[in-house]
């Protein structure tokens, strides 16, 4: 990217002026200069689209991670006012609803598990269903599906997936409110029959880690993590269940657009204005989606701890947090000395509450929201804490971001030779796919520890600790 068109409004933070007669809202990218440079065009168009958007309140904002994405670049924020004429976006949350991580963190040190590492790759393997199209062994009626979609989390533990401490640390406790399964498709609802308990492929993952450095001991104490410590992280959605909520909505949304006369800058931001009847029928479908997401997660959590159990008979995990990185979501937030209810679209960015925020858990209150920031496959990831004063409607970065297409990956990479060379690095890979492996190729990702690094430069949170990948089982 051109960085020659951007105005520095700090180290981290860039603007693109706006052109005489202009009418949109101001941009904001958070981004060092090298990580900007590193940019696609598309991220600047695509976030100077959402700032012409109607209702929206303060600037767009591209997180350090942001790349090209549908509607929103991945890495788009952007809060809309319902009272105000605020619109929602399909395209401003994405086709993978409540795609999110789920950490686990256990009693074990790597001394404890290095001798059965192949071991527990392959248990883990077989155990955790993985790959496009991929089902498990719960097998769900419609009925139950509408369950899943208003109880959330809340759903697979009372059928005997998880603890019940895990819904404290879960964003939301396992359940958002205004889920309506009325509104999602029986097409959504029939493609997630099979598809609970599901890793998925592409980017998702599940990964054993080690905590290599802490950053921040008082923050690393209250989340329970010390250096050589055994973490879990579990990187999925809401499966094929968000995927058509996605493709159904942006159809409805598009006529809904056209209807009200809304001059769409770019059409894969079909919207409506929230409360709309069709905007309202998105959120529904939506909040659907998301405790499908949290189920799914919670249901993989509890597979996952069974594995470990049958490997490691002395393992304990427990949830240190899972946040949700698809979504739009109903927050308290202050503008201009003014308290607002606003919506905050957050695609490919995480929630990042500061400390002292009453939906934090009590054991997080005082170091704030558990952020999570996912590597790519075999370089690391990173647990930071939200801060106060996140300039940002308290969003985060969520992962390294593309730095190339799937496409280019594939051209640079073959996935036996890319699995041998982690595996010399003492990474062990499972995966269903070779091809999705070279598409996942670190090399593929921006630098996550610049990421890292700008997200906490930009006041948005602060790093707590890196995650050095073990083993990472991928579809």
């Amino acid at each position: 990217m051109d960085i020659s068109r951007f105005k520095a409004l700090s180290e981290t933070c860039w603007t693109l002026p706006k052109a005489a007669g202009e009418t949109r809202a101001e941009v904001q990218l958070y981004a060092d200069r090298e990580l900007l440079a590193e940019m696609d065009d598309k991220v600047a168009e695509q976030i100077l689209n959402v700032a012409r958007l109607p209702g929206i309140v303060g600037p767009a904002l591209a997180m350090p991670d942001a790349h090209w994405g549908y509607g929103f670049p991945i890495g788009g924020v952007a809060a809309f006012d319902a009272e105000r004429g605020g619109i929602i976006s399909a395209g401003g949350v994405g086709f993978d609803i409540s795609c999110g991580i789920r950490c686990l963190r256990s009693n074990l040190a790597w001394p404890d598990l290095a001798p059965r590492a192949a071991q527990l790759a392959d248990a883990l393997y077989r155990s955790i269903p993985a790959g496009v199209g991929e089902e498990g062994e719960i097998k769900l009626g419609i009925r139950e599906i509408d369950d899943i979609m208003r109880q959330g989390a809340n759903w697979a533990l009372a059928r005997g997936y998880g603890e019940e401490e895990d819904l404290q640390y879960i964003e939301e406790q396992g359940c958002v409110p205004g889920a309506d399964p009325r509104q999602v498709s029986a097409l959504a609802k029939q493609r997630q029959r099979g598809e609970m308990g599901t890793l998925g492929s592409g980017n998702h993952y599940l990964e054993v880690q080690v905590v290599e450095k802490v950053y921040d001991p008082a923050c690393a104490e209250a989340f329970g993590l010390r250096e050589g410590q055994i973490v879990v992280s579990i990187h999925c959605g809401s499966r094929g269940l968000g995927h058509q909520i996605g493709t159904d909505y942006l159809l409805s949304l598009a006529k809904a657009a056209g209807r009200l006369g809304i001059a769409l800058p770019d059409r894969e931001l079909a919207c409506a204005p929230i409360n709309s009847a069709e905007g309202r029928a998105y959120l529904g479908a939506m909040n659907a989606a998301i405790n499908c997401a949290l189920a799914n997660r919670q249901i993989l959590a509890h597979l996952t701890r069974e594995v470990f159990a049958r490997i490691l008979p002395q393992a304990r995990l427990t949830t240190l947090f899972d946040v949700s990185h698809n979504t739009c979501k109903r927050e308290s937030h202050e503008v201009e000395g003014e308290t607002r209810w606003l919506y905050v679209h957050r695609k490919g960015a995480t929630r990042a509450f500061a400390p002292g925020h009453a939906q934090l858990p009590e054991r997080y209150r005082q170091a704030g929201q558990p952020v999570i920031i996912g590597g790519s496959m075999g370089t690391g990831s990173y647990v930071l804490a939200g801060l106060a004063g996140n300039p940002a409607y308290a969003s985060a970065s969520h992962g390294a971001g593309r730095a190339m297409s799937r496409h280019a990956a594939l051209k640079r990479w073959r996935g036996r030779e890319l699995i041998d060379e982690l595996a010399g690095r003492d990474i062990l890979i499972r995966t269903r796919s070779l091809r999705g492996a070279a598409e996942e190729a670190p090399g593929a990702y921006k630098d996550v520890d610049r990421v890292a690094e700008a997200t906490e430069k930009a006041g948005l949170a602060k790093r707590v600790a890196f995650l050095r990948p073990k083993i990472c089982v991928k579809g």
